[in-house]
């Protein structure tokens, strides 16, 4: 599935191969590297980025815009809130 239209992503990281923490570290770098209201999508083929990922962006206060599964990975999308 891709990400929904009007979505545009301000930087993409491929965390695909890297094991737990490595997808949820990369993304927590991507997103002190934007600005407030930039979106960020993060690769991951890990399976535990499904819980780790949106934990995060909760306890972060930032806004989970959503999962959409790939072709043998799932991108994680999160826009700055703070």
């Amino acid at each position: 599935m891709a990400v929904p239209e009007g979505i545009s992503i301000s930087k993409e990281i491929d965390a695909r191969g890297s094991f737990c923490p490595g997808p949820l570290m990369e993304l927590i770098r991507g997103v002190k590297s934007v600005q407030v209201g930039e979106v960020v999508s993060v690769l991951s083929s890990d399976p535990g980025s499904a819980r780790d990922i949106p934990a995060w962006v909760q306890k972060a206060g930032h806004e989970f815009v959503g999962t959409f599964q790939e072709e043998g990975y799932t991108r994680f999308v999160v826009r700055k809130t703070r």
